[in-house]
């Protein structure tokens, strides 16, 4: 199973996500669940390295990505940060929907 946990700071601002696991869906290389998660972990990593002044801390290894925003962002740095990570957010949301056995989606953090 993969889960996914988006962590917010202080007054619910994100703070970043950790993706774990493997989905099991089909056999390594065949797994559209894992695929899927994957491709919108690493497109948000991307997008949050192109968009912000300071880049996240990236941590990737075997079955994990973690994505940790840089403590210092400014209040626009912050809302593109939030928005890249709603926008992850949705579209895992809308895979674990359709895959509930597959992904789970929690929260850690202050709201």
């Amino acid at each position: 199973m993969i889960r996914v946990v988006f962590w917010r700071g202080t007054g619910g601002l994100p703070a970043g996500f950790r993706v774990q696991g493997h989905a099991g869906y089909r056999p390594k290389g065949e797994d559209i669940v894992c695929a899927a998660v994957s491709a919108l972990a690493q497109t948000a990593v991307i997008s949050l390295k192109d968009h912000l002044p300071a880049a996240p801390e990236v941590n990737i290894r075997d079955g994990v990505l973690e994505c940790r925003l840089p403590a210092s962002l400014n209040a626009t740095a912050q809302e593109q940060a939030r928005v890249i990570l709603r926008t992850i957010e949705l579209g895992l949301k809308a895979i674990a929907s359709d895959y509930k056995q597959y992904v789970t989606i929690e929260y850690e953090g202050r709201e």
